[in-house]
């Protein structure tokens, strides 16, 4: 597929100038426009008569992308301005909250069939392709094993137990684990015994 035009000179390197941080923020991104994600709920949220400043798609995407990295309100969109140096300004979040009022039942409609149609185009690539490559960890291919990805986050609460100690973020709350896994397969397209699950405890 062709660069688009913010990615054309993209680079992953751990040293030089012009880096940012969250750079997995930018992956998510790049698949989205490559996919063709970003194009169609950018189609899907069109208006008569109206022509944003701001593509709808992108605005809706950098969205997804800042929830991915903490956020937990529109005014938190704000966390992508640390990715502006390859992304760009990020939307503001008044372009974010006019573009989520847009979410009727039609526009709910049209993004969930794009969606789908993107989602049938990415698994049809990904049979073409073979499927997915074994499951590789510290150089040791995994075919056939069950595997378990364990990851943290905290959420805030009030708390006024007696001795209740901050987290290392200065803050209150609970620290649920996440769990997700499922067997290492080389295709999840087909027959077999490929299987994945997650859970919350």
């Amino acid at each position: 597929m062709k660069d688009t035009s913010w990615d054309h000179a993209l680079e992953v390197t751990a040293d030089g100038n012009g880096l940012v941080g969250h750079g997995g923020g930018i992956l998510l991104r790049k698949l989205a426009d490559q996919c063709g994600l970003t194009a169609e709920l950018d189609a899907a949220l069109t208006q008569k008569g109206t022509s944003p400043q701001v593509s709808r798609g992108v605005t809706l995407a950098s969205t997804a992308i800042a929830i991915a990295m903490g956020a937990t309100a529109m005014a938190d969109i704000e966390v992508l301005g640390q990715l502006a140096p390859v992304l760009g300004a990020a939307p503001s979040d008044s372009t974010v909250r006019r573009t989520l009022n847009l979410a009727d039942d039609r526009t709910l409609t049209r993004i969930a069939q794009a969606r789908a149609r993107i989602r049938r185009h990415v698994w049809e690539q990904v049979e073409a392709a073979g499927g997915f490559p074994w499951l590789e960890i510290a150089g040791k291919t995994l075919a056939g094993w069950l595997f378990i990805d364990m990851d943290g986050t905290l959420i805030t609460a009030h708390s006024e137990k007696e001795g209740a100690a901050p987290t290392w973020k200065k803050g209150f709350g609970f620290h649920p684990l996440r769990a997700s896994g499922g067997r290492s397969s080389s295709a999840s397209t087909g027959p077999g015994p490929a299987t994945t699950w997650s859970g919350t405890c």
